[in-house]
This record gives structure tokens, sequence and C-alpha cells, in this order.
């Protein structure tokens, strides 16, 4: 196993790979079917009214049945670019403040 990485055994009693998460952070799955993608993001994004939009996609695609992690049914383009704004927004808002942005964004494939 990797460094940061732990083992556990899931609900079914099989091992399976969990991987720490920053604190203020959460993980995400974004995309549809075999194209998902998972990202970790800050918690501050959840009051951020672009992804306010985008977790409503997710509750008309899903409802609110979702079990385990949340997902985004949208493009991982689209997550990207809407990433983006919503880092940059937040960034020069901390520069206004003297802060310093949260680094836990990563994102990698989902293999099923």
């Amino acid at each position: 196993m990797g460094r940061g990485q732990k083992s556990l055994l899931n609900f079914h009693g099989k091992k399976q790979v969990v991987r720490d998460i920053p604190k203020g952070c959460l993980a995400i799955k974004v995309g549809q079917g075999e194209e998902q993608q998972r990202f970790i993001i800050p918690v501050m994004y959840f009051n951020h009214p672009l992804f306010m939009q985008l977790l409503k996609g997710a509750e008309e695609e899903y409802g609110f049945e979702q079990k385990g992690t949340i997902i985004i049914p949208c493009h991982v383009e689209e997550f990207r670019y809407v990433q983006g704004l919503i880092d940059r927004e937040l960034s020069l808002h901390h520069q206004n403040h003297h802060l310093h942005h949260i680094g836990c964004f990563r994102g990698w494939s989902v293999h099923n």
C-alpha cells in the first residue's frame, strides 16, 4: 500500500484501500457511468452558489437516496471549469483577507 493509505474491511467483508482525506475536505465523484473521477474538494465549496447548482443536479438525477460518495452527474471538464471559477473567486476573497487557500484538490479516475 502507498503512503497515506489504510486497509479496512468494508460492509461486505472485503478489503478496500481508504485514502486519507485532509481535514476540511470531502471526496466526491464527478461524471456518469465509466467516466467518473474522484475529487477531493474543500467543504467551503458546498456553500458556493455554483456548487449548489451542481448539487441540485445530483438531487434531480439521484434524489436523496444516494448512498456513499456524492456523485455530481456532469462532465468532468464542466466540473473542472466550475471548480476553476470557484477557486479563483475564493483565492481573490482570501487574498483580500490575507488568508491562504486550502490545497486539497486532487482528481483521479474511478475504476469499478
